[in-house]
């Protein structure tokens, strides 16, 4: 993973100098842009059940502040490194600026498989890693959020700790991503499944093109993916195939999500239709593929077998350099993760302002809210890649780098 890590921080560091240098940026701001303002890096010890005690590596990487509070996820993960985190939260502050929200990048993590842990030990984790953060985070210093095997509970165990180790300062906004009575905002489990189909749907009409039959593929059926194709489904897309880091699915008159959702929960695993691999679901010969899972799975060995005409970047980081490279020539519109993922970090931001404001909204409201942000986003960026005929990549990165380079001092 740690070659993974390398690979995808060099993609994403990558992507930002060729931008900036061909907007003629200097090298002093294109190093403001690519290099992190602080890198925390610690280990903590945490007491497992049967008494022993086991040391485990966390990161707290914050990337750029010009635009306002470091934000972005914390990820439990037996393969994270620090150059995993480090581009993650580098993606961040683009994506941010691309959302038009009025924040930098971060991103935590910590090496740990929490599937091994007892709900216990995983609290302890929890609370041992926010604990060695939390003089350097505040909500208007940087706030974290859930990533990969974070979820609400675990954002509550952090908030109680930060405020016993704060002396029970109430900083309902120093995290998001909680449950709704700690001050968590309606419609945020839908929301980056949510932002990614009002992107497309966007995207579609600037293209005078109809959602209604169109294919799709998913890679990946967690909360993403699942909710990104439930929603799809509702606009008129067919879904044909799904997959798990377990198996895949494929059926050409469209996946009945519900079934195959129930098929998970009692199986563990994606049963339905034809199984597929993973690699397989890639290649398939649909209108539009959505990698909602893993970094870097678009690359230089199967760039050339991908066949779908537009891509939906809902995983960080999923097309290597080289992959889009190919793909742009080639035609292929490639919707990038900093605006296609961006719905969950702008419900966060809506969060964080529900939480300063000590008012929250209707999940309805939230969802307006959202809908009006993502086509604005996407909006901003169309009228670069009209303008300057460039790939819709390409303009997204403008657009943030931009916006970033404007609030530098």
């Amino acid at each position: 993973m740690e070659n993974q890590g390398k690979k995808m921080l060099e993609s994403a560091r990558g992507l930002i100098i060729k931008t900036a240098k061909s907007m003629g940026l200097p090298s002093s701001t294109v190093d403001r842009l690519v290099e992190p303002e602080m890198a925390h890096e610690f280990a903590f010890e945490v007491r497992m059940d049967n008494g022993d005690k086991k040391v485990f590596k966390g990161w707290r990487i914050q990337h750029n502040s010009a635009l306002g509070p470091y934000k972005g996820g914390i990820r439990f993960h037996h393969d994270t490194v620090r150059e995993e985190v480090q581009a993650l939260a580098t993606l961040m502050s683009i994506k941010c600026a691309v959302a038009g929200l009025p924040y930098g990048g971060g991103k935590g993590g910590v090496k740990v498989d929490p599937k091994k842990l007892s709900k216990t030990e995983l609290e302890r984790v929890s609370r041992g890693f926010i604990g060695k953060i939390a003089p350097y985070i505040g909500e208007n210093i940087d706030v974290p959020a859930p990533d990969v095997n974070t979820n609400p509970t675990i954002m509550a165990w952090m908030l109680d700790e930060y405020q016993k180790i704060n002396k029970g300062q109430k900083s309902p906004s120093v995290l998001t991503g909680k449950p709704i009575p700690l001050g968590g905002s309606l419609g945020r489990t839908e929301a980056t499944g949510r932002g990614g189909v009002i992107t497309l749907m966007a995207l579609l009409k600037k293209m005078k093109k109809s959602s209604k039959g169109m294919t799709v593929a998913i890679q990946g059926f967690g909360n993403v993916g699942y909710y990104f194709a439930k929603l799809a489904s509702e606009e008129g897309f067919k879904v044909v195939a799904i997959s798990d880091s377990k198996s895949g699915a494929y059926d050409k008159t469209g996946i009945n999500l519900e079934k195959a959702l129930k098929t998970k929960k009692e199986k563990g695993t994606v049963v339905y239709g034809k199984a597929i691999t993973n690699s397989d679901l890639l290649e398939l010969p649909v209108d539009i593929l959505v990698p909602a899972a893993l970094e870097n799975v678009i690359n230089s060995q199967n760039m050339t077998k991908i066949k779908a005409k537009i891509i939906v970047e809902m995983a960080n980081g999923p097309t290597t350099e080289e992959a889009y490279e190919y793909l742009a020539k080639k035609g292929t519109i490639v919707v990038p993760d900093v605006l296609a993922n961006a719905g969950g970090v702008t419900v966060s931001y809506l969060e964080w302002v529900q939480g300063k404001a000590g008012y929250w909204w209707s999940e309805k409201e939230v969802n307006e809210k959202l809908k009006i942000m993502m086509e604005k986003a996407l909006d901003d960026i169309w009228k670069k890649v009209i303008i300057k005929k460039i790939p819709l990549k390409q303009a997204a990165f403008e657009t943030g780098i931009e916006r970033i380079v404007a609030a530098l001092v």
